[in-house]
Parts: structure tokens; C-alpha cells; sequence
């Protein structure tokens, strides 16, 4: 049985193509579509080799409304191909296409950036009252003060503040206040809603969730609201907030609950169609966060969900049941 599992995952990597797909993946989740347009092929091919790949055991696909997203395979009996798929030195003219292959991969991230930034520009004045549409923004915002009120905030890091609602909600309570957005528009609204004697306290950056411009520890309370369905690789930029997090900080997550509403992603230039319990749960886990607290609050079309996490730490408390409202 294992020889015949070997076999299989030996086949399936003697393909230059698919080769080039293992490789595209150690990078990022990525759609059969984004693979088929960085490798240059058609994707009824690129498709093919997906799922020789997958039988394999060496991709996993996830089907997320009418898009199709693959990821390495962590079965048992994959991991030490990939292990030595990882270890082995590329030839003169692999390391070339390898190279030719990230670059083309690159130019896909910021073709995703700039749809995403240009929809922001265009929306920025409206976007508090495209958010009200999806749940009630009163609701949401009475459930994060109410698991985020029970311990000082401290150093606040509103990642993807957008027009600055919590700043508005939280900054009063903050010792400090650093607030994040890659869009200089939302940048713009969020400053004309600091108070006039914001003095030092707060601080507004033009930066990406992918690359918080922060020291290690440096945040007590990491908020983001509404913002990780944006993201290409949601589990990085946990990791990015689990890391600014101050030993026993909290990083607290008010998203989307998974749907099929694919015209989010075709309208509003969501890269993700929510979120579940158990991918939320793995990340959180993978970044050294514990989850304390899910919350969950249903909407008539969309549930949004509150996600509550610790930096892991001496003193970490077990998670606590869902709470419904």
C-alpha cells in the first residue's frame, strides 16, 4: 500500500508542469484560473494536471463558490516528498523558470491589488454604508465592545481601518492608536474622524496587512473588521497580526461567515466568500494564537462571526463555547 502510494506521488510529480505548479503553491493558495494564466496554459490543461496532482495526495482542492482553490496536500504520506521537493537545489535553467514563474505570480497579486484599490478609491465615501447593508453595523459593533471591554485595550492596531469606524469605537479607550490602510482615500476619512485633541496618540500608516510596519509585540488589542476577506492568503496575515501581538494580546476578527454569494467577489472584489469555523480555528492555531471566544450573529442573507484569539502565552485560557445572538 505504501509502495503503491509512492508510486502514484512519483508519477504525478514527473511532469515539468506540474513541477511548476508544486512550486507556484509553496508560495500561495491559488485558483486553477491564476495558475493557468502564470504557467501560460489553457486551463482545461492546467486542470488536468491538477487532478493527477491531487489524486496523488499532493494538492488539496478547495471549491469556494464558482472559483476553485488548490493548496499543498498535508497528508502523512505526502509531507516527506514535499520535505525533499523542498530540499533539492534547482539546476541553472529550473531556478530560471522558477524565477519567471514568481515574477508572473507577482504581477497576478497586483493585478488582485490594484482591482481591489481602484474599487476602494472609487468607493471610499460610501463603503460605512455598503458595510450596513450586509448586517447591522450596530449589532456587530456592540458584540466586539463587549468581548474587548472586559480587559484594558492598551495598544490598539486597527488593521484595514478604513473610514475609521473603530477608531471611533475603541480610541477613546486606547492608551494608543495605530491604524492601517493601503488605500491613502480611506487614510484620508479615518483622520477627518480623530478627535481634536488626538495629539501623538494616534497614529495613521499607509501600509499592507502583509507587512504590518510594527515591532514584534508591539500591540495589546489587534482589530480587524470586515477586512481578511480581502486577503489572498488570510492565514499570513494572521500571522502577521499574531506577531505584533503582545504576550497574552488579543486579536479580535469580525468577518464573514462562509456563503456563496459569488457576486461579492465579482462586484465588491472579495477574495474570499467568508470564512469557517475550522479554517479560522487552524490559523489562529498555526499562529500561535489561542481562540477564546466565537461569536456568531445572523443576518438575513450574510452571518457575520467574531473571532477572539490570545497570543499564546503562560496563562492561556481555553476556548469557550459559540455564542449566538
Amino acid at each position: 500500500m505504501i509502495m503503491h502510494a509512492a508510486l502514484d506521488i512519483f508519477r504525478a510529480l514527473g511532469d515539468p508542469t506540474r513541477l511548476r505548479i508544486i512550486h507556484l503553491l509553496r508560495a500561495m493558495e491559488l485558483a486553477v484560473g491564476e495558475i493557468a494564466q502564470v504557467v501560460g496554459q489553457s486551463q482545461p490543461r492546467v486542470s488536468r494536471h491538477v487532478r493527477i496532482l491531487a489524486e496523488a495526495g499532493l494538492v488539496e482542492r478547495r471549491k469556494e463558490g464558482n472559483w476553485v482553490f488548490l493548496r499543498l496536500g498535508k497528508d502523512r504520506s505526502v509531507v516527506p516528498f514535499l520535505t525533499l521537493f523542498d530540499r533539492l537545489e534547482p539546476s541553472e535553467s529550473e531556478a530560471l523558470w522558477q524565477a519567471a514563474d514568481i515574477a508572473r505570480l507577482t504581477a497576478v497579486r497586483a493585478d488582485r491589488a490594484r482591482a481591489a484599490e481602484s474599487y476602494f478609491a472609487e468607493h471610499a465615501e460610501e463603503w460605512d454604508a455598503i458595510r450596513s447593508l450586509h448586517i447591522a453595523e450596530a449589532d456587530v459593533e456592540a458584540a466586539m465592545v463587549a468581548l474587548l471591554g472586559r480587559e484594558p485595550i492598551g495598544h490598539l492596531l486597527d488593521i484595514g481601518t478604513g473610514t475609521g469606524r473603530m477608531i471611533e469605537l475603541f480610541g477613546g479607550d486606547a492608551d494608543q492608536v495605530t491604524a492601517l490602510d493601503r488605500s491613502p482615500d480611506m487614510l484620508r476619512l479615518a483622520r477627518a474622524k480623530l478627535p481634536q485633541d488626538a495629539g501623538d496618540k494616534y497614529a495613521l500608516l499607509l501600509g499592507d496587512f502583509l507587512d504590518l510596519p510594527l515591532e514584534q509585540g508591539s500591540a495589546d488589542t489587534v482589530v480587524m473588521h470586515q477586512v481578511l476577506h480581502y486577503a489572498q492568503a488570510p492565514e499570513l496575515v494572521i500571522a502577521q497580526a499574531a506577531r505584533v501581538a503582545a504576550a497574552n494580546g488579543r486579536v479580535l476578527i469580525a468577518d464573514f461567515a462562509a456563503h456563496e454569494r459569488e457576486e461579492l467577489r465579482l462586484r465588491d472584489q472579495h477574495a474570499r466568500l467568508g470564512f469557517s469555523d475550522e479554517q479560522m480555528s487552524g490559523w489562529f492555531a498555526q499562529a500561535g494564537l489561542a481562540l477564546e471566544r466565537v461569536e456568531t450573529l445572523p443576518g438575513q442573507e450574510l452571518t457575520v462571526v467574531l473571532w477572539l484569539g490570545r497570543r499564546q502565552s503562560a496563562n492561556v485560557l481555553p476556548i469557550e463555547g459559540r455564542i449566538s445572538a
